[in-house]
């Protein structure tokens, strides 16, 4: 194993402190419970939009903290859920006293813990609610998910749902908003390669030189199917039949877009398999909005492969998509 980490074990914590000593202007480290909030939190009157899940996913969730988007993220160890001390931690540093959103990919640890944590802040007074995202069509159960899993597309819940908080949506009108994206957003992926978390120094899975797996989830959860190496045009005709032929028409109005790369897929590779993206939605009838979103947003470590996101925009969520944003990932949207 070759990484840029001093101890694998302290790796969570020092990548945090990097973070916040690199973007000290937008965001401020809660060091002692993993938790990045804004640096201008808590937002009175304002509701709060809290994440997190596992590290590893960067710059999910934490780059993704700033205005225009979340107030606090949550950091795991890699690949494994925020205890619930944590998330409370973020949520009383953040909460302005409209209440505490919270954005939830669907796996079982992280809902479970988030759950709680909602249970809590109930007894410091603090009202909270929170969205479940199931953006990913390849199965509908697996590892660590009851149901479909949450992908890529929670970052279009973060982009969205930040926006409105800053518009001065209420909590309702929050959870509503959340899960009219949720329930038109689908996502699929595919992976080329394994990945290695720094405190085991194995890679999570064993694939062949020569093979792929379509559906694999970002922890290393089986796909749908492995099979040999196929062009990037085969690849993405994979990823879009699932994706268009879920129950969404995207043929009705206007698509957000989104090629997701999983952390090794130089960006060469992703826009070689967008330019295929194009064709196929141009070809079936999907009018992308505006622009396409080509990049890392949901990583895997660094695996290789790469998922493909789509979303049916209403005129809310295009007016909220184009609100500008700061955080730490740079100029996302």
């Amino acid at each position: 194993m070759k990484k840029v980490v001093n101890a694998p074990e302290r790796v969570v914590e020092e990548m945090l402190r990097g973070m916040e000593l690199a973007h000290s202007e937008l965001i401020r480290l809660i060091p002692e419970h993993n938790v990045v909030v804004r640096a201008d939190a808590p937002v009175q009157n304002k509701v709060a939009l809290v994440s997190g899940g596992g590290s590893g996913h960067e710059p999910t969730h934490g780059g993704y903290v700033g205005p225009g988007m979340l107030d606090a993220a949550c950091a795991g160890p890699v690949f494994t859920s925020p205890n619930p001390e944590q998330m409370l931690e973020a949520t009383k540093a953040v909460d302005g006293g409209a209440g505490v959103f919270y954005v939830v990919k669907n796996y079982t640890g992280d809902v479970l813990n988030f759950e709680m944590t909602g249970e809590l802040a109930e007894v410091e007074e603090i009202q909270t609610d929170y969205v479940v995202i199931n953006d990913d069509v390849a199965v509908e159960d697996s590892t660590y998910t009851s149901g479909r899993r949450g992908i890529a597309g929670t970052v279009f819940v973060h982009k969205i749902c930040g926006a409105a908080a800053d518009d001065g949506k209420d909590l309702a009108g929050i959870k509503e908003l959340a899960e009219r994206v949720n329930s038109n957003v689908r996502s699929m992926g595919m992976a080329l390669t394994s990945c290695v978390p720094p405190v085991s120094g194995e890679p999570i899975f064993e694939i062949g030189d020569d093979e792929m797996e379509i559906g694999m989830g970002i922890h290393g959860e089986p796909g749908t199917e492995r099979k040999k190496i196929e062009p990037a045009d085969s690849m993405v005709d994979e990823l879009l039949q699932r994706a268009l032929g879920d129950d969404v028409d995207f043929t009705q109005g206007d698509v957000a877009v989104m090629v997701n790369g999983l952390g090794g897929t130089p960006l060469m590779e992703l826009y070689v398999a967008y330019a295929h993206v194009a064709d196929v939605l141009k070809r079936e009838g999907v009018n992308v909005y505006r622009m396409a979103y080509v990049g890392e947003y949901m990583t895997s470590l660094e695996m290789a492969g790469f998922s493909v996101t789509l979303l049916k925009l209403d005129e809310e969520m295009k007016g909220y998509l184009e609100e500008p944003c700061d955080v730490a990932a740079g100029r996302p949207f």
